[in-house]
Parts: C-alpha cells; structure tokens; sequence
C-alpha cells in the first residue's frame, strides 16, 4: 500500500555532489518521520539524516556540515543534498517513511536503495 521509489544516485569524484529524492505513495493518512540510511559492504546500516513531522532534524556525526536533509510536504518527497563528498561515502543509500496508514496504525517503509559511489 505504501511506495518509496528513490533517485539521484551515480558516481561522482570527491568533492562533488549528489542529490537524493525519495517519493513516497500509496495509502498514506499522515508522516511521522522521513529519513535516509546507508550501507556499505561488511558494514552495518546506519542512520544518514532524519526529518520528523514537526521540521526536527537528526544528522550522523560523520554528514554534519556536508549534508542537507529537507522535504516537500504537499508531495511527500524528501530530499538528500550531499554536498563535499568523499570516498567513505560510497554505500548504498536506502529512504525510510514512518507513516500512519490509518488513524490508529504506523510502520516503517523502505525504498529500494541507490548506490553512491564517491571516486577519483
């Protein structure tokens, strides 16, 4: 019932940027939060940046000042600026929903991940 299809990943050389979409649809009463993870080979999933209903902001540690979370509501669609990128970013990068789908019912909800490869 619920969609997130994901775009703006490739490669690019370091120092360079990409910008992430995710575009969720389906059956969905209210956002409780949209947010983006990554996962390298041989590493855990991580959190990259979150975005809850109210406009508050999560980063890593390791995005702050280089990343750029923000949404457009009307069109459920959150967005990933990465600015400054460098090769430790290279992970497949995975949008998260926390989404109400009725008036007493949430879940989370993932998109089918984009690769970003940051090389020289």
């Amino acid at each position: 019932q619920v969609q997130l299809v994901e775009s703006g990943g490739g490669l690019v050389q370091p120092g360079g940027s990409l910008r992430l979409s995710c575009v969720a649809s389906g059956s969905i009463f209210s956002i409780i939060a949209m947010g983006w993870y990554r996962q390298a080979p041989g590493n855990q999933r991580e959190l990259v940046a979150d975005i809850n209903s109210g406009g508050a902001i999560n980063y890593a540690d390791s995005v702050k000042g280089r990343f750029t979370i923000s949404r457009d509501n009307a069109k459920n669609t959150v967005y990933l600026q990465m600015n400054s990128l460098k090769p430790e970013d290279t992970a497949e990068y995975y949008c998260k929903i926390r989404a109400y789908t009725d008036y007493q019912r949430w879940d989370d909800y993932w998109g089918q991940g984009t690769q970003v490869t940051v090389s020289s």
